[in-house]
């Protein structure tokens, strides 16, 4: 955080006097070298960004340079996102009503036990509704993880209301999925449902948006045909967006003019990462579904060479225990020479090609009949990538998985698996070519991330691979790859809280010099990435309450905690309390003497006795002009 860019060596043991100390070894630029003390884990980060970062120097010159810039346009971006949040406090919303008899009856009709995660969200949900200010609320749940049923539920509710509700989706052929959706969930209640879409002739369209001006159309389902300014609502009250990240920019601007003024609810299931979260609160409502439906199965992934033998036999199981197959190639001029090649090896499988040039007729009518079971094996290009919910699809196989990006071969994952039913995913490179070393972290990535909900350390992966152009897009990756994602969102962070005029306090080192033995002995934690997750946790503690959980959390995982890892929470609960009187250093300055410095002396001699009284008999202690106090002790137990 100090001193930028360095090289991880490892965790290196060091004797200090009569005690053996471990500190993280860190390489920099013209050969620089830093041992960071353990207990200072909390400042040091995992760099995330581009592939190959250029290294600095320990004189934080350009360190100090390179985040000033940063920070100057960080702070443009939180004016503008304060601004825009500001506008909508100070905006008078609709208020929703309170839930009737219909929804209670919608709500009970839902197939599934809703999880927790979905009934607390829903309650969000429903709480700024029924508030008086528009809402504008980011719902962020891994694939399959019920975020549709969430709109479902606020579109009946507005509906109810008597306001007009418009679902905005990314794709045509989510557009009809939804459509689909809605409109089974609405079946037994007067909810007029339209479409707009390519799906639809030129003449449906223009019938469509002249019944939506005299609202004898309740709710609407499209593309961004749905924001052209032709478009134009009596009385529209909520605006759901699916996957907004995949609209064009201009969409975007037109999206954010329309939040203004009305209540928007928007979807995404790329997950937020969660120290972004933080610094964005207070500018953006966010909710997140962390908890998969019950007897949901994590889909088997597998990472392979193509092989004829394993693809013949993954569709011919699927199909035998009838299922259905996605079979990916994206590339519309040659899929149906896959098609004839697939034939020519299966001839009792009834295979079906479905791409996005094809004209609205007919890709219409084949997905009508796959979704009906009339078809095995649908070969596909990406337009199945969002929202395509067909549970009885159950096995995927991408060709040549090695040219997709990180969280699209996710996403497609994400289309099996949506039933009771063990699912499968078959993610083929080419047999003996050489793949670049990012196609290779990629496909590692998934084979290694299969459990359900692993999307957050997916799209972590994919930060660290591609940099941070598919998180924050445009010129800001730039300013992320500088500097890694950790420290771009702490600067976000701090810039926000400045924007708002909060009292943002400012955390300082406290460095800790005595002949302590504090580490984790490699017999208590063998494992190296674990033993630094565990030193960064117990350095990030920031109160009394939250070092309690966390040595209760290690006593409940490792049972016995030794004298070395004691010794290490006690040191983090005189920092806990150092910071609160501005401690800088602690000294051992000879065998009964410790000299503590502060940054700054601005407490009285009762409050300075109160924070040293809490560790070791104190027989007196005097006060220099150097913010420095000199301890005399009979023996200093930390």
């Amino acid at each position: 955080m100090n001193h930028g860019i360095g090289i991880y060596k490892g965790i290196k043991k060091v004797k200090v006097g009569i005690v053996k100390k471990e500190y993280f070894h860190i390489k920099y630029a013209g050969n620089d070298e830093l041992y960071v003390p353990i207990e200072s884990a909390d400042h040091i980060h995992k760099y995330i960004g581009k592939d190959k970062p250029s290294l600095y120097t320990l004189d934080g010159k350009r360190w100090k340079n390179t985040k000033g810039r940063v920070r100057k346009k960080v702070k443009s971006i939180a004016k503008d996102l304060i601004k825009l949040y500001s506008e909508r406090m100070n905006t008078k919303g609709f208020v929703f009503g309170s839930d009737n008899d219909w929804q209670h009856e919608l709500e009970a009709s839902f197939s599934y036990e809703e999880t927790q995660d979905q009934v607390r969200v829903m309650e969000e949900i429903k709480e700024y509704m029924q508030s008086t200010h528009p809402m504008d609320r980011l719902v962020c749940g891994d694939v399959g993880f019920g975020k549709t049923e969430l709109a479902v539920r606020a579109a009946f509710k507005a509906v109810m209301s008597s306001k007009q509700v418009a679902v905005l989706a990314p794709t045509t052929i989510l557009v009809e999925q939804h459509f689909r959706t809605f409109t089974e969930r609405f079946k037994m209640f007067p909810v007029k449902i339209a479409q707009v879409s390519r799906m639809q002739t030129p003449a449906q369209n223009r019938d469509i948006l002249e019944k939506l001006k005299t609202q004898e159309i309740d709710l609407v389902i499209g593309t961004h045909k749905l924001i052209s300014d032709k478009v134009k609502f009596k009385d529209l009250g909520l605006l759901v967006v699916d996957e907004e990240q995949r609209f064009g920019v201009s969409h975007k601007e037109k999206i954010k003019r329309m939040k203004k003024n009305i209540d928007v609810l928007t979807m995404t299931a790329t997950p937020i990462p969660r120290t972004l979260n933080m610094a964005l609160n207070g500018i953006r409502d966010v909710s997140v579904i962390e908890t998969a439906p019950d007897n949901r199965l994590p889909i088997k992934t597998f990472v392979i060479p193509f092989s004829e033998l394993v693809l013949r036999e993954s569709i011919e199981r699927e199909v035998d225990r009838g299922g259905q197959v996605y079979y990916l190639y994206n590339n519309v001029r040659n899929i149906h020479m896959v098609k004839a090649r697939l034939e020519k090896m299966l001839p009792d499988v009834n295979f079906v090609v479905a791409h996005g040039q094809m004209n609205r007729k007919d890709l219409n009518h084949i997905m009508d009949d796959f979704l009906n079971k009339r078809g095995d094996v649908l070969i596909t290009t990406t337009i199945i990538e969002s929202g395509i919910d067909i549970p009885n699809v159950n096995t995927i196989i991408v060709e040549n998985a090695h040219r997709f990006g990180l969280s699209q071969l996710y996403q497609l994952k994400g289309r099996v698996g949506r039933s009771e039913r063990q699912a499968y995913a078959y993610l083929f490179y080419k047999k003996d070519q050489k793949l670049t070393e990012a196609a290779v972290k990629r496909l590692q990535t998934l084979r290694e991330n299969t459990d359900l909900g692993s999307g957050f350390k997916v799209a972590m992966k994919d930060l660290e691979i591609r940099g941070a152009g598919n998180v924050f897009g445009g010129e800001q990756h730039g300013f992320v790859d500088d500097i890694g994602f950790e420290m771009y969102c702490k600067i976000l962070k701090e810039v926000v809280a400045e924007e708002k005029g909060e009292m943002q306090n400012e955390y300082k080192e406290i460095k800790f010099s005595l002949p302590v033995a504090a580490y984790i002995p490699e017999h208590f934690e063998e494992n190296r990435k674990k033993k630094i997750e565990l030193y960064r946790k117990i350095a990030g503690v920031m109160n009394e309450k939250e070092l309690k959980m966390v040595q209760d959390e290690i006593r409940d995982n490792y049972g016995k905690i030794p004298k070395e890892v004691s010794n290490l929470l006690k040191i983090q609960n005189i920092k806990i309390h150092g910071r609160k009187v501005l401690l800088s250093e602690i000294i051992q300055y000879s065998s009964k003497t410790t000299l503590l410095k502060f940054y700054k002396l601005e407490f009285t001699e009762k409050g300075l006795g109160d924070f040293l009284g809490r560790y070791s008999p104190i027989i007196d202690f005097s006060v220099n002009q150097e913010n420095a106090v000199a301890i005399r002790v009979e023996n200093l137990d930390v």
